[in-house]
């Protein structure tokens, strides 16, 4: 064989070797398959969080802005009842099997 034919070999089985290390060790393609994937799923979490955010932001600005939100908010979260109103409470019946 010529000398050329043996650095042909040769190249073949270092591109050989250097492409079975980047498809296959830790450090390679799996790794970044694995990267992409977390950047994916840290994007989606943050998308849900800007939007409960801004949902939260809406809140505090109709909390300091109006009267009507913060009496809605003492309604539902502490049960306060207007000094004009009358409270009824509604209790379902509870099946009764005889």
């Amino acid at each position: 064989m010529s000398g050329s034919r043996w650095i042909l070999i040769m190249l073949a089985i270092a591109g050989l070797g250097l492409q079975a290390q980047l498809w296959l060790s830790d450090d390679g393609y799996r790794k970044t398959i694995k990267l992409r994937t977390a950047v994916a799923e840290q994007r989606a979490l943050n998308a849900s969080l800007r939007d409960r955010n801004a949902a939260l932001d809406a809140e505090v600005i109709n909390l300091k802005q109006g009267r009507d939100a913060a009496e809605e908010r003492a309604r539902t979260d502490l049960g306060m009842i207007g000094k004009a109103e009358t409270f009824y409470q509604v209790v379902p019946v509870a099946d009764a099997t005889y």
